[in-house]
């Protein structure tokens, strides 16, 4: 009697991985908006509690730019534009 093949099936986190190519979302700093303006805009964009959202802010700030998330095109996309909403820049690169 032969063996039959195995059926174990891989990893999600390795299916996700190669279907979804991630891209990080990215902060500008900019001279425009208030400091609360921008925490604020970050808790409503992504909903990260607000000690969170100061870190990406300073990090804008002191660095010039800010990573805030790593995600699938699609949510990055979508997560750009809303920051952009409230007059932030903001964009999107490869991983």
């Amino acid at each position: 009697m032969a063996a039959l093949p195995s059926t174990k099936p891989k990893k999600t986190a390795d299916r996700a991985a190669a279907r979804f190519p991630l891209y990080k979302v990215l902060l500008h700093n900019d001279d425009r908006n208030s400091m609360d303006h921008v925490v604020n805009a970050l808790m409503r964009v992504f909903k990260f509690e607000r000690p969170l959202c100061e870190r990406i802010m300073l990090e804008a700030h002191q660095r010039g730019v800010a990573l805030c998330i790593v995600e699938p095109l699609e949510q990055a996309e979508f997560h750009r534009d809303q920051l952009q909403s409230f007059s932030l820049t903001a964009t999107i690169e490869a991983e």
